[in-house]
C-alpha cells in the first residue's frame, strides 16, 4: 500500500503538470511510518520566482521536522528538509514565472521514517514584475501574530507583503517592561512570513514589532507591538527520599510530577555534594534503584521531570543523600581461655549480625591448617579440637540477615601448653 501511494502520487503529479501519459520511473522509496502524525494539507502563495507555503504545525513527539518534495522530470525531488517540527513556513525559490509546478510534505521521526504524504498542492507563479523604487515610503505589514507556550522559543508569522519590492523583514525585539528595541533577527524574501526566536528565558514575556526593508533601502515604520510567553518549565519535583539501609543498591521515591504534558523523569548523580551533578538514569515511575557494589558507599541524589518539549524541571536545591547498607563492625574478643581441654572464645558483636563465623589456623606437623566454623549464633565459642604445644590462631566474622560479611576481627591467639 505505501508503495503505490507514492508511485500513483508521482505519476498524478507529472500528468498534471505536463500532460504526459507514459508510465514514469518511481522514485526511491523512503520508509514510510504510518503512524506518523501526516500534514493534511499545504496552502500556497505565489510570487513570480518563488513560492511561499504554509502549512499546520505538528507538536507530535514523534514528529521531528518535515520533508518537502517537488515533482521534477520523472521523480520527486526533495528541496527542503524543515528540522524544526515548530516551524510552518517555507519559500521555494528561483521559479519560473508563469509556470505550474506541484508539492507535497511529509514528517519525518528521529530515525529518519517519513509519514504518509499531504495532499497535493499545485500551484502557478505569477508574471514577472519589474521591481522599480519605492516612491513615498512603504506601508508595514498589515498582520503580525506572537506564537507562545512554545520550549524556549516564540513564534512570530505575519502575511507577507504586497509589494514585490520588499528584500526583507526586519525583527525588533523588546523585554517586558522595557523602552528599548532590538534587532534580533531579518527575514530575507517577501513570501518568508515566519521567523522562530530560540534560546530564550523559560516562562517570561517577551515582545515583537515587524519592519518592512524593500531592495532600494526603504524602511517602513514598525507594525502592530504583540507579545507572547515562552513555555513553563515542568513543575519541580518533591518529596524525594533515599534509603541508607539496603545491601548494595540505594531506591530513590519521590512525589508524582504535577505537570500535564510530563513524559519521564530523569536522575542525577555526584559522589559529593559539591561536584558537578552528572545525567545517571531516566524512568517513568515514582522510584528508581541504584545498583552499588559498595558497602557503605554514599551518593547524592536529584530527580527532575521532563515534559513532551524535552524541558525539565528545576533541580532541587538540596541534594538527597542515600547509602548502601554498610558493613557489620567487625567482633572484639573480650574473653579467651584454655580450659584444659578446649579453648574457649568469648566477643562482642553488631547489634545487627544473626550469625558468626570462626576461621581457625594452625600449624600440625610443618603443615598449616585451617578450618571453618559456621553458623554461630551465639557471641562465644568452643573448641574442643585443640592439640597441646599447638599455638592456634582465630578471626571471627560477624554476617547480616542479608549474608554480608565484616571485616575478621583482629586475631586471637591461643598456645595450648605442652603436657
Amino acid at each position: 500500500m505505501k508503495k503505490s501511494l507514492w508511485t500513483a502520487s508521482l505519476v498524478a503529479l507529472a500528468l498534471m503538470i505536463t500532460g504526459c501519459e507514459k508510465t514514469l520511473e518511481t522514485p526511491k522509496e523512503p520508509v514510510v511510518d504510518a503512524s506518523l502524525a501526516r500534514v493534511d494539507a499545504l496552502r500556497t502563495l505565489p510570487g513570480s520566482t518563488e513560492v511561499g507555503f504554509e502549512w499546520t504545525p505538528l507538536y507530535d513527539d514523534q514528529v521531528e521536522g518535515y520533508y518537502l518534495y517537488r515533482v521534477e522530470g520523472n521523480s520527486l525531488k526533495k528541496i527542503a528538509t524543515i528540522k524544526d517540527k515548530y516551524v510552518s513556513h517555507y519559500v521555494d525559490t528561483k521559479l519560473a514565472p508563469n509556470t505550474t509546478y506541484a508539492y507535497r510534505i511529509s514528517t519525518y521521526s528521529s530515525d529518519k521514517h517519513e509519514s504518509e504524504l499531504s495532499a497535493i498542492a499545485v500551484v502557478t507563479t505569477t508574471a514577472a514584475v519589474a521591481k522599480t523604487p519605492t516612491i513615498g515610503g512603504i506601508e508595514p505589514v498589515s498582520y503580525v501574530k506572537a506564537i507562545g507556550a512554545l520550549p524556549s522559543r516564540v513564534k512570530l508569522i505575519w502575511r507577507p507583503h504586497a509589494s514585490e519590492n520588499v528584500e526583507s523583514y526586519i525583527i525588533e525585539r523588546n523585554e517586558f517592561k522595557s523602552t528599548d528595541w532590538e534587532e534580533v533577527g531579518k527575514v530575507k524574501g517577501r513570501l518568508n512570513a515566519e521567523y522562530m526566536d530560540k534560546g530564550l528565558r523559560d516562562n517570561y514575556v517577551y515582545r515583537y514589532r515587524v519592519r518592512v526593508k524593500t531592495f532600494d533601502d526603504v524602511v517602513s515604520r514598525p507594525s502592530e507591538v504583540v507579545e507572547a510567553q515562552t513555555k513553563a518549565l515542568p513543575d519541580m519535583i518533591t518529596g524525594l527520599r533515599a534509603t541508607s539501609d539496603l545491601p548494595k543498591k540505594v531506591i530513590l521515591t519521590w512525589n508524582p510530577s504535577t505537570t500535564s504534558d510530563f513524559t519521564h523523569y530523569k536522575i542525577y548523580r555526584s559522589p559529593t555534594t559539591s561536584l558537578l551533578y552528572s545525567y545517571y538514569g531516566k524512568t517513568t515511575n515514582t522510584e528508581f534503584e541504584d545498583y552499588v557494589n559498595e558497602n557503605g558507599k554514599i551518593y547524592y541524589y536529584k530527580v527532575v521531570a521532563v515534559d513532551k518539549d524535552g524541558l525539565e524541571s528545576k533541580q532541587q536545591e538540596s541534594p538527597i543523600a542515600g547509602m548502601t547498607m554498610p558493613s557489620l563492625a567487625a567482633p572484639v574478643a573480650n574473653a579467651v581461655k584454655y580450659d584444659g581441654r578446649s579453648v574457649r572464645l568469648s566477643w562482642v558483636g553488631d547489634r545487627n549480625t544473626v550469625k558468626y563465623t570462626i576461621i581457625k589456623e594452625y600449624k600440625l606437623n610443618g603443615e598449616t591448617r585451617k578450618q571453618n566454623f559456621t553458623g554461630i549464633f551465639e557471641p562465644n565459642y568452643q573448641d574442643m579440637e585443640v592439640s597441646s604445644g599447638v599455638e592456634y590462631v582465630y578471626h571471627i566474622i560477624a554476617i547480616d540477615k542479608y549474608g554480608i560479611a565484616s571485616n575478621p576481627s583482629d586475631a586471637v591467639v591461643v598456645t595450648i601448653p605442652k603436657d
